[in-house]
C-alpha cells in the first residue's frame, strides 16, 4: 500500500522568531504536521535562570501565547503541532496548553516528551540535557496527541518523530531515518532554508520570507518547498547554505541515526521546489550528547573611542592607565580589542573613530563591578584627547558555559507521556556505530593553470555560511557551478582558510569535503571559547564568520567573475 506524502512545515527557528508565523503557516496551504524550534545552547541557560527565579517556569512562554488564536485554526484543519518548546518544562508547558484548550473549549489531546533531564547526574549545573530523538514524539502522535511538546530533543527529531509514526519506520530503517533528519535539518532554522540570512539574498525578494516546509516521502527522500505566494525564495543554494549550518564532517551523527551528508543529492523540482535524494544513513552512536550549561561568573565591558590622529598611542596610554588601576583588583581574565573602524581624513567623526573595547571576567561580581567601571569613567578628563566612551557602563552581568558530555543511551529514561497520563518508555537503539573518521573524497580535477585572474572577493564566486557549536564554529563554503568547484576545492585549503581568517591561525581547523553539494566546511576548534553565552569575542555565535571569509580577497580565475 501506497503511503502519502507527509507534509511538515516550521514556524520558529528560535525562541523569538516571527510571532505570527504559527498562523501564517496554518493559513498558507495544506500542511499535515507544523514544527517549532524554540531551543539552543543558549536558549536553555536563559532558560536555566528563568527556573532559578520560578520553578514553575522553564520553557518558552512565547509559544503558548502564539497558540491562543491558532489552535482551534489547527484542529479544524487537522494540523498537528510538535515543538520543544518545553525547555526544562515539557510537563509544565503541556499542562499550559492544556489549560488554555479547556478554556477555548477546544478538545485537544496533549502529550509531551522527558526524560532529557540529567541534572542530578552532573551537580553544579544549571542545566544537563540529554539529546534525544524522535521516537517518544513518535509515540504520542501514535496515540492520538494533537501537540506534543518536548525538552532537549535533536533539531531534526521534531520531524523524524512525525515521519517514524506516519511511514511506520523502524529502528533499523537507516536510509529514511537519514533521509528525514536531512529534511529536518534544512526547516529547523525557519526561513534560513527560504533566502533568509542568505549570501546571495538579492537572487530574490527576501524582505518578509515564507517559512519552509518539506515534503516527505516513504523512501526518505524530500521536497524542500514553501506555500504559494509567500516571500523569499527556495532553491539548491538556500538549501545548500542550510545543510552546511552547524554540521562538521560528512557523518552528522544523532540519537536514531547518522545520516551521511556526502551522500546527499540536490536537484531542482520546479519553481522554489528543490529534491533531496540519495541520503544513506548508519546506525547511531552508542552514547546520548549532554549538553550542559553553568554560570561561569560576571562580566563587564567598556568601550573606549578613539578620535582621529595617534589611535595606537592613545590605546597604548588608556591601557596602561587601566593596568594601574588592574595591579589593585585583577580580574580573572582581561580581553583587550582595538577595532579600526577609522578612515583617514574622514568626512564624519564617526568613520574618523575607532574603537577600543575592553571585556572583562571574574567569579566575583564586585572584582568586575562599580570599582572597576569607576576607575574608567574617572579617567574622562585625564587620558587622551577626545576621550569618551561608547555608552556608560552598566552593571556586570553573568555570563554561561556550554560544556559537552556523553552518556549510554539505555541510561537515558526517554519516556513518552500520553494524552491520558500514561507513561510509555521509549527503547533505545539496539544497533549503534561508533563514529568514525570518513575517507577524504577524490577532488575534482585541478583547473587548467595559467588563467588570468584577478584580486577580487572570494563570496563573488562562492557562497558561504557559519555558526556555532560549542567552543567551535563551522564555515560551509560552496561553488555553485562546476568549474568555480573545481577551483574552490584547489584552493581553499586549511593554510589559505589561515591565511585568510587570521584569528584561526593558531587554532586546529579540520577540512571536510563534500562533492555532491560543491561544498567545503571548516570546523574551527575554540575560536568561541567556553560558547556563545560566554561572549568570548565579537561575534559570540560565529554568524558572521562566513562573511569574512567572503569578503576577503585572493587571485580569482577572470572567466569565473
Amino acid at each position: 500500500m501506497t503511503v502519502a506524502p507527509l507534509r511538515i512545515g516550521n514556524f520558529s527557528g528560535f525562541y523569538g522568531d516571527r510571532a505570527d508565523a504559527l498562523r501564517e503557516m496554518l493559513t498558507g496551504g495544506e500542511l499535515d504536521v507544523l514544527t517549532g524550534d524554540y531551543l539552543a545552547e543558549l536558549t536553555m541557560l536563559i532558560l536555566g535562570r528563568d527556573r532559578l527565579k520560578d520553578p514553575s517556569a522553564g520553557y518558552a512562554r512565547t509559544f503558548p501565547r502564539q497558540l491562543e488564536d491558532t489552535l482551534g485554526l489547527a484542529h479544524e484543519r487537522g494540523v498537528r503541532i510538535v515543538t520543544n518548546a518545553g525547555g526544562l518544562n515539557p510537563a509544565g508547558l503541556a499542562d499550559a496548553v492544556r489549560a488554555s484548550a479547556d478554556r477555548l473549549g477546544i478538545p485537544v489531546r496533549v502529550a509531551h516528551v522527558e526524560g532529557d533531564d540529567l541534572g542530578a547526574r552532573y551537580p553544579g549545573s544549571l542545566t544537563a540535557h540529554a539529546y534525544l530523538g524522535g521516537f517518544g514524539i513518535a509515540a504520542c502522535l501514535r496515540e492520538g496527541a494533537d501537540v506534543v511538546v518536548t525538552g532537549r530533543v535533536t533539531d531534526a527529531a521534531l520531524v523524524t518523530g512525525p515521519a517514524v509514526a506516519h511511514f511506520g519506520w523502524s529502528r533499523t530503517d537507516h536510509d529514511r531515518l537519514a533521509g528525514a533528519v536531512v529534511a529536518g535539518h534544512v526547516l529547523e532554522c525557519g526561513t534560513q532554508a527560504t533566502g533568509g540570512n542568505y549570501a546571495f539574498f538579492r537572487d530574490g525578494d527576501v524582505r518578509h520570507p515564507g517559512f519552509p516546509l518539506a515534503e516527505l516521502h516513504a523512501d526518505g527522500s524530500s521536497v524542500i518547498t514553501k506555500h504559494p505566494g509567500t516571500g523569499g525564495f527556495v532553491d539548491v543554494g538556500t538549501v545548500t547554505a542550510q545543510l552546511l549550518y552547524e554540521t562538521g564532517g560528512a557523518r552528522y551523527a544523532g540519537p536514531d541515526v547518522t545520516a551521511r551528508l556526502d551522500t546527499v543529492r540536490l536537484t531542482p523540482d520546479g519553481p522554489d521546489r528543490v529534491r533531496i535524494d540519495g541520503v544513506r544513513g548508519e546506525a547511531p552512536p552508542p552514547d546520548l550528547k549532554v549538553g550542559r550549561t553553568r554560570l561561569g561568573g560576571f562580566r563587564n565591558e567598556v568601550t573606549f573611542v578613539l578620535t582621529g590622529l595617534d589611535v595606537e598611542e592613545k590605546a597604548a596610554l588608556v591601557r596602561a592607565q587601566m593596568e594601574d588601576v588592574f595591579a589593585k583588583s585583577r580580574p580573572q581574565d582581561v580581553t583587550w580589542d582595538l577595532v579600526r573602524t577609522d578612515r583617514v581624513d574622514a568626512g564624519t567623526e564617526e568613520t574618523a573613530s575607532a574603537l577600543l573595547r575592553l571585556v572583562v571576567r571574574d567569579p566575583e561580581q564586585a572584582v568586575v563591578g562599580r570599582t572597576l567601571t569607576g576607575a574608567a569613567i574617572e579617567l574622562a578628563l585625564a587620558s587622551y584627547p577626545g576621550f569618551h566612551v561608547l555608552a556608560p557602563p552598566g552593571k556586570p552581568s553573568p555570563y554561561g558555559v556550554f560544556e559537552a558530555a556523553y552518556v549510554p543511551q539505555a541510561e537515558v529514561p526517554h519516556t513518552a507521556v500520553l494524552p491520558d497520563g500514561r507513561r510509555l518508555p521509549v527503547a533505545p537503539v539496539v544497533e549503534t556505530l561508533a563514529l568514525g573518521a570518513v575517507a577524504e573524497p577524490p577532488l575534482p580535477e585541478p583547473p587548467p593553470a595559467g588563467r588570468p585572474s584577478r584580486r577580487a572577493p572570494l563570496g563573488l564566486v562562492a557562497g558561504a555560511r557559519s555558526g556555532d557549536k560549542g567552543g567551535d564554529a563551522n564555515v560551509g563554503v560552496w561553488a555553485r557551478t562546476d568549474e568555480a568547484w573545481r577551483w574552490l576545492a584547489h584552493t581553499l585549503t586549511v593554510e589559505r582558510f589561515k591565511e585568510l581568517l587570521p584569528e584561526s591561525r593558531e587554532l586546529t581547523v579540520t577540512r571536510h569535503v563534500l562533492p555532491h553539494l560543491r561544498a567545503l566546511n571548516f570546523v574551527v576548534e575554540g575560536i568561541l571559547g567556553a560558547g556563545v553565552a560566554s561572549q568570548h569575542r565579537f561575534d559570540p555565535q560565529a554568524k558572521a564568520l562566513g562573511e569574512w571569509l567572503r569578503s576577503r580577497h585572493l587571485d580569482i580565475p577572470e572567466d569565473l567573475l
